[in-house]
């Protein structure tokens, strides 16, 4: 049985602030970085900035996240149907790409972003 129900804002802001303090630290911030990056993209509804991290797979100009407990989470919500633009920080680098979510029969969600 998954989790069902948004995560409490405090909690969530806690972990960002972590993996963000991780990310830049100097004798940890490069193994990270292999591992975790910053999603950048604007909300569909409110048209506003968000920006949230997430651990990711790339192979090439592909990059696939796979969301945890997706439905406690709602950023992937703005990718589902033809997708998005978003941006993530690679190799030290902003990236742009199109995002595009889909979620499988065992309700497992994957975002999936092809660089531009």
């Amino acid at each position: 049985m998954g989790y069902r129900g948004p995560l409490p804002k405090s909690a969530v802001d806690r972990v960002n602030t972590c993996v963000g303090s991780l990310r830049t630290s100097p004798r940890w911030g490069s193994l990270v970085r292999r591992h975790l990056t910053v999603v950048t993209y604007t909300g569909r509804r409110s048209g506003r900035t968000f920006s949230t991290p997430v651990g990711y797979r790339r192979a090439g100009d592909v990059v696939t996240i796979g969301v945890r407990l997706p439905d406690a989470k709602s950023w992937w919500r703005n990718f589902t149907g033809d997708g998005g633009p978003l941006s993530l920080e690679l190799d030290d680098t902003d990236r742009t790409g199109h995002a595009i979510a889909r979620r499988d029969a065992r309700g497992r969600v994957t975002v999936t972003v092809e660089l531009s």
